[in-house]
């Protein structure tokens, strides 16, 4: 069964020449209780050339929609007024007027109406694949400047054992300019720091005696200063690391503050700057994706009706917006207003597999089989 997360669009011949009386069939078949609108069918020129994908393109459009989420905070009525196409909510452009005599048009001037079938789906895939294309440069370039503005403000909000220390070492805290001498910095667990005092000064050979001392303390770890002689740096390091004590990695700059300031500013305008232009071409590509998907599927539309009802190309199209609640209701009186396709000549298309035809057509044909022709475009819910 169709799902009611979709809106569906269907197709059947149109025995009189009005597509509006097939839309005015299906609302009276219907009770008049479910929305309903027009959709457009061009004439193009059957090809045997046609890809599917409806995956792909459906994918696109909910990475987009994921995409505008993530930006938005997860912001309902933020995401709405992003997620729109033609600056329209999604459903509008679907449905331009359900209640009156407003039908979804094909876009003739992207993609005339008489062309053929591999030609269209070609400049679809083209255009789908431009979107995906900036999308993907657009959001690298700004997760690499959000994962590095993250980055500096894990070192001002993180513990001792991680957090920048250029507001926390004073330069009388270390010496400096010695030929010999190194100040290291070690992040002692608060419930060692007992045996820090009675084992630092025998952690490794050429350590000044009571050399250390406390600089600063949080909720986990005490830092502490000790000196050593530079030549026994990477021994006391690992005796200290077998000891869980942890040894910061610190370079005294004079403006090591100032100049880490400066550089959370930057970082803070240039990931703000990327936000704003990824959510404004986000925006962009989901408008022109979502068109794209419900063009690929009305070139499937009439494809399967080529198949299911052969030449002249004369069918109706109509969008419905199924109800949770009614779908499999509303399901059950389309089948029924248009179970007179499954006779004659049709009934016996019936039983003709997807597997028995040929190329690239035996993928086009649905794995559930419905009198009319029915295919699937996602909703956008909030």
């Amino acid at each position: 069964m169709p799902s009611d997360l979709s809106y569906w669009i269907l197709a059947v011949p149109q025995h009189d020449g009005d597509p509006a009386s097939v839309l005015e069939a299906v609302r009276r078949a219907t009770g008049g209780n479910t929305t309903c609108g027009g959709w457009a069918i061009p004439e193009l020129k059957a090809s045997n050339q046609l890809p599917k994908f409806d995956s792909a393109f459906t994918s696109v459009v909910s990475k987009l929609l994921d995409q505008l989420r993530s930006l938005v905070g997860e912001d309902k009525a933020r995401l709405a007024q992003h997620a729109r196409v033609n600056d329209r909510p999604v459903e509008e452009y679907l449905l331009p007027d359900a209640q009156g005599p407003s039908t979804w048009r094909w876009d003739k001037g992207r993609w005339g109406e008489d062309g053929k079938v591999g030609d269209v789906m070609a400049s679809l895939v083209s255009e789908m694949h431009t979107v995906e294309t900036t999308q993907k440069a657009k959001a690298q370039a700004y997760n690499l400047a959000k994962g590095a503005l993250n980055t500096l403000q894990r070192k001002q909000l993180g513990n001792l054992s991680q957090r920048s220390l250029m507001d926390v070492v004073k330069k009388g805290d270390i010496v400096e300019n010695s030929e010999f001498l190194e100040t290291l910095l070690v992040a002692v667990p608060k419930n060692s720091v007992k045996d820090w005092f009675e084992k630092y000064e025998r952690l490794s050979t050429m350590v000044v005696p009571r050399s250390s001392q406390e600089l600063a303390k949080d909720n986990d770890f005490v830092l502490m200063t000790v000196t050593i002689f530079k030549k026994m740096h990477d021994d006391f390091v690992h005796k200290a690391r077998e000891n869980k004590f942890i040894v910061r990695d610190f370079k005294w700059e004079d403006e090591g503050l100032v100049n880490q300031k400066k550089e959370l500013a930057k970082l803070e305008k240039e990931e703000k700057e990327l936000w704003t232009e990824l959510l404004r071409l986000t925006r962009i590509n989901f408008s022109e994706a979502y068109q794209l998907l419900a063009h690929l599927k009305t070139v499937r539309l009439f494809v399967e009706s080529v198949l299911r009802y052969g030449l002249p190309a004369e069918y109706a199209g109509v969008i419905v917006k199924p109800e949770p609640k009614t779908a499999v209701k509303t399901l059950k009186q389309l089948s029924a207003r248009f179970n007179y396709l499954a006779t004659g000549k049709d009934k016996e298309a019936k039983l003709v597999h997807a597997d028995d035809m040929v190329g690239e057509w035996a993928n086009v044909m649905e794995q559930e089989y419905y009198d009319f022709v029915l295919f699937e475009i996602p909703k956008v819910d909030f």
